[in-house]
């Protein structure tokens, strides 16, 4: 059976996480999206307008390049003046080709009499056709060489009534699905929808008055029937497809391992032998899981319609800011099944360490397979992954009441502690009528894990940032976009994760700007991205005022803005301190507030404990780590390098020295793995 070949095979996930498997989102500013919108419809309508009011009516002898463009003018002018044209008669010689051209109005000539069929009943069907002489002919003609179509004849004249353009574009000539729109149509008539339904849920996705689509229903029903048979033997091909092409990706990982003795893969299968779900790592990524691993990016923002499975990437931030690659995952669904295997291998592959935090989209499936899985690690939901699908769940809902909506979600994001969002989500959705809502639901259900006073104190360093989503959506695109097939994915991966190291660390050391003896000490400890961001806090610490309390605490508020103060908590003998804002306890960076507090204690330099081992310009080449994936002090880990020469160097005397050492550390090793972690060492 020959079918074209898959091109882009990676779309953004479209399976919206309230669990309903029939609710469909579209993300703001997605622009993998194909379908027409109202303001869409409204910019093609204009844009024909504009076209109308620039063709005149055809004459005889005017000239075309080509036949196509005539008939497009022709066409154009056939909208404008309310009917529609079709391709009639065309002429060929043997020295010009074709060389005559009949276009005419839809409605030319007579319906030829069919012969009946042998049933009881036969259908009448009447005929549009009434034998109008409206015409354009076209006669092709060569000069010096080049070809050009002149009109030959030409007539408007029209014995039935023309259409008003509200009726015109009814026309089948003028009613065309958009390739968006037949991937959605098709999605939902898998789902079961019936073909009226799913024009109103188009209309309704669109926000569009009934009937205003650029096609009718009539068009709806015979797009389904006629891809009804391609889409099933699309899907029995798919499905062998699949399995072939995952067989080879499994291949490439056995060739890979065999290559490279630090690459770890594994995979499942189901009954029948086939392979479900797949998990790769690459050495590199295991040590750099030893330096950064305190915070993981887990992205499922891919999945491939074709072979029906999800993309996971599994992200970590590194001391410049940058966005490196721990690991892939290939799942065959969405469940909290498939999540809690990926958790599972992922946790194998970076040798037993578990993460502080771990950053994901909002999913019921995920939540619950990391709160099984990493029972001790932060779960936060990126923000951006809320907002880009507040349109989606609220707007068709909320109508013109959207935007206030949205204001009064932005006010809720800033609220000061978790009793006030509590209120202010009460009021929002009492407000607004969605207590029963089950987006609403969704969303507060897991507030604990989005909302920035509930996870204020997680640290995440600065995975929030703009920035690194940026750098996490441009390595993803390296690796989706364009032609590709599911045996060159682990090449594609690993070409992206190769260039990524390439690149030269995007932050220099920018010059001092404060003249502060502790910028001067900071930019001798930091990387130059942790320093640019300590040194822009800096810079916003003198706009604000510290007020000393009676009983130790200092009140620091900006000059100018009345809400917002920050307590902040000095203690000099242990040269301590902590704000209120949280900020170095979600970052690793101290806070404004805190550097104006120093500032006014005449503290010339940072506490060396406020510069965490992750954002140094050295780290330790073996970053040794406890069960929550935190780097243990400095002392313990200078303890071991010290014991791990002295070892070296005792062994490299001779064979028999090496060999033994290399026994018993390995006994050692299992030995360390299999005692059961009790108590943390070191907490940031």
């Amino acid at each position: 059976m020959a079918l074209k070949s898959l091109n882009n095979i990676w779309i953004r996930r479209q399976q919206c996480p309230c669990g309903d498997w029939k609710c469909y989102i579209k993300l703001e500013g997605d622009e993998s999206t194909c379908q027409v919108t109202k303001s869409e419809i409204e910019s093609t309508t204009t844009t024909t307008t504009s076209l109308y009011d620039t063709v005149f009516m055809p004459y005889v002898g005017q000239i075309f390049r080509t036949d196509d463009e005539a008939f497009e003018y022709y066409s154009t002018f056939a909208r404008k003046s309310g009917f529609s044209i079709r391709k009639a008669r065309s002429t060929e010689s043997q020295n010009l080709g074709v060389y005559r051209r009949d276009f005419v109005c839809y409605r030319s000539g007579f319906n030829q009499p069919r012969k009946k069929a042998n049933v009881e009943h036969p259908r009448e069907r009447k005929s549009v056709r009434c034998g109008c002489d409206a015409k354009l002919y076209l006669t092709k003609e060569v000069v010096d060489g080049v070809s050009h179509w002149y009109v030959s004849q030409f007539s408007n004249v029209h014995n039935h009534e023309l259409l008003e353009d509200d009726q015109v574009r009814l026309l089948p000539a003028y009613r065309k699905i958009q390739q968006g729109d037949q991937d959605r149509i098709l999605l939902l008539s898998k789902a079961g929808f019936p073909v009226n339904r799913i024009v109103k849920l188009l209309e309704l996705e669109k926000g569009v008055q009934a009937g205003q689509l650029p096609f009718i229903e009539k068009d709806v029903r015979n797009f389904v029937r006629a891809c009804k048979k391609s889409v099933q033997e699309n899907d029995a091909f798919l499905s062998e497809k699949r399995e072939s092409d995952t067989l080879e990706l499994l291949e490439s990982c056995k060739g890979l391992a065999e290559r490279d003795m630090d690459f770890a893969y594994d995979c499942t299968s189901d009954e029948n032998q086939k392979v479900e779900n797949l998990a790769w790592a690459y050495g590199d990524s295991v040590q750099a899981y030893s330096l950064f691993g305190d915070v993981v990016v887990f992205d499922t923002t891919y999945r491939s319609i074709p072979y029906g499975l999800l993309l996971g990437v599994f992200f970590g931030i590194d001391n410049n800011g940058k966005a490196m690659l721990l690991g892939c995952v290939l799942l065959q669904d969405e469940s909290c099944r498939s999540f809690t295997w990926a958790l599972q291998t992922f946790v194998r592959f970076m040798r037993g360490r578990h993460p502080q935090t771990i950053l994901t989209d909002i999913d019921t499936g995920l939540k619950e397979a990391i709160a099984r899985e990493m029972p001790n690690t932060n779960h936060v939901v990126f923000m951006w992954h809320i907002v880009s699908k507040l349109a989606s769940w609220f707007s068709q809902a909320l109508g013109s009441h959207y935007d206030e909506f949205r204001a009064g979600f932005d006010m809720l994001c800033r609220a000061g502690n978790i009793d006030e969002f509590e209120q202010q989500w009460n009021l929002l959705v009492t407000r607004f009528g969605l207590v029963p809502d089950r987006h609403a639901a969704l969303l507060y259900s897991c507030r604990a894990s989005w909302s920035p006073c509930y996870i204020r104190e997680h640290f995440v360093a600065q995975t929030m940032t703009p920035e690194f989503n940026l750098s996490i959506d441009s390595f993803l695109k390296r690796i989706v976009t364009g032609p590709t097939c599911m045996q060159l994915l682990l090449e594609e991966v690993s070409a992206a994760a190769s260039l990524a190291k390439q690149i030269p660390p995007r932050f220099t050391y920018p010059s001092l700007k404060t003249c502060m003896p502790m910028e001067d000490h900071a930019r001798g400890v930091l990387t130059p991205y942790a320093f640019s961001v300590l040194q822009n806090e800096m810079v916003l610490s003198v706009q604000y005022a510290v007020a000393e309390m009676a009983n130790g605490p200092y009140i620091v508020h900006h000059f100018k803005k009345m809400e917002g103060e920050c307590c902040v908590i000095w203690n000099p003998e242990n040269e301590e301190i902590q704000c209120s804002c949280k900020e170095f306890e979600h970052s690793g960076i101290l806070c404004r507030h805190t550097l104006r507090v120093l500032t006014v204690k005449n503290c010339f330099h940072i506490p060396d404990q406020y510069f965490l081992l992750r954002w140094r310009q050295e780290s330790p080449h073996v970053a040794v780590e406890n069960q929550n994936g935190q780097g243990i002090d400095d002392d313990c880990a200078q303890t071991f390098h010290s014991l791990t020469e002295t070892l070296l160097t005792e062994s490299m005397i001779s064979k028999d020295r090496v060999d033994y050492a290399n026994q018993e550390l390995t006994l050692l090793i299992d030995r360390v793995r299999n005692i059961a972690p009790s108590n943390c060492l070191y907490q940031p």
